[in-house]
């Protein structure tokens, strides 16, 4: 009986742990050019009416970038201004992860699998061509 107390407060307590962590991904990120290492944009990422985590396009930060628009996105959002561009698509929390949606790269137009996680008080997204995260890349962002 003991054990099994025990056990549902350790699962009550890993629960929210996890849950925290992903509260700490909400909100304001700056990318971060893997290139030059200049500070490009401030993405936004917020939980959707419907369960799911999102991120868009919340303010660009070079104003030579201001009026750019998506050209190579396709349906929807081609030729939709970058600034306010949803980005982060329908992810769902998991382990304290961001897991299981898609992320938009607006220079290529593409779709990527996506994985976003914290690690050492930065934020960092997995954008992948398979689910499992094998083949990609990842992108740090600060606060």
């Amino acid at each position: 009986m003991i054990k099994r107390i025990l056990l549902g407060i350790m699962v009550l307590l890993l629960c929210i742990s996890s849950s925290a962590q992903v509260s700490a991904i909400l909100g304001d990120w700056k990318t971060v050019d893997d290139k030059t290492g200049e500070r490009r944009s401030i993405v936004t990422i917020y939980k959707g009416s419907d369960g799911l985590y999102y991120g868009k396009i919340s303010k660009m930060l070079m104003y030579q970038e201001l009026e750019l628009k998506c050209e190579a996105c396709k349906d929807e959002d081609h030729n939709a201004p970058i600034e306010g561009l949803v980005i982060i698509r329908g992810m769902k929390a998991e382990d304290g992860q961001l897991v299981g949606g898609k992320v938009l790269d607006p220079e290529s137009g593409k779709f990527y699998y996506g994985k976003i996680y914290l690690k050492d008080g930065k934020l960092v997204l997995r954008g992948s061509l398979d689910k499992r995260g094998f083949l990609g890349r990842n992108q740090t962002w600060v606060k």
